[in-house]
């Protein structure tokens, strides 16, 4: 199956090192089961954090943030990268800001299509999905060592 992806791509900061709008299309579709309508935006710390404290009660940025916006009968969501946290996390992590954003925008896409981390069992499902498709994007799995 190959499914179709409409992809639509915000960059709302002019940061260094950002991925191009070709690799984010690469990364979403290599996440995704079904056809979908997707925008992915690329934001500051300002813009995550408004959002995480509005939708989610967190006063905080955070690194991806995922509205799913209709599940039937294209599948169709928002995803928002945060740049800036992305890029401190990767330098933490000792990772590529490729390997992070690509990880981070496969998890976003997985949210959209129903994987959750709730539960222990969701969490081990949902990692095993992302690490299978972060390699098929050649990068190295993103739960290695964070045990």
């Amino acid at each position: 199956m190959n499914p179709k992806l409409d992809l639509t791509v915000q960059y709302a900061v002019n940061a260094h090192g950002l991925p191009s709008r070709a690799r984010l299309r690469r990364w979403a579709r290599a996440a995704l089961e079904r056809d979908a309508r997707v925008t992915v935006r690329i934001v500051g710390t300002r813009e995550a954090r408004a959002l995480n404290r509005n939708f989610r009660g967190k006063d905080r940025p955070t690194n991806v943030l995922t509205f799913i916006l209709r599940e039937r009968p294209r599948l169709e969501g928002d995803i928002a990268l945060c740049a800036p946290v992305i890029s401190r996390e990767a330098r933490a992590g000792h990772k590529s800001a490729a390997a992070h954003y690509a990880h981070l925008l496969v998890h976003g896409v997985l949210h959209l299509q129903g994987y959750d981390h709730e539960t222990e069992r969701e969490a081990r499902l949902m990692e095993r999905r992302e690490s299978r498709v972060v390699a098929r994007l050649g990068f190295p799995d993103p739960y290695e060592g964070n045990g």
